[in-house]
C-alpha cells in the first residue's frame, strides 16, 4: 500500500484518468432524452418519441383536427 507522497500522486493520477473517461463518454440522460423526442405535434408543439405515441396523442387531444399525412399508415 502506498503512503505519503506516492499516495497523493496515485490519487491525482486516478482523478485525472476518471475525468478523461467522463469527457470521452460525453453522454447524459437529458441530452439522450431530448434526442429521442423526434415527432412534434403541429397543433400543440408537444414532442413524442415514436409515431405510435404521436398518433395516440393526436387522436385523443385533437380529435377534430385532420390526421397528418405522416400518421396515415401507423397503427395505434
Amino acid at each position: 500500500m502506498a503512503r505519503g507522497h506516492q499516495k497523493i500522486q496515485s490519487q491525482q493520477k486516478n482523478a485525472k484518468k476518471q475525468a478523461e473517461a467522463k469527457k470521452a463518454k460525453g453522454h447524459d440522460q437529458k441530452t439522450a432524452a431530448k434526442a429521442a423526442l423526434v415527432f412534434t405535434c403541429a397543433v400543440c408543439r408537444s414532442q413524442m418519441p415514436d409515431p405510435k405515441t404521436f398518433k395516440q396523442h393526436f387522436e385523443s387531444k385533437h380529435p377534430k383536427s385532420p390526421l397528418p399525412t405522416e400518421l396515415e399508415g401507423v397503427e395505434a
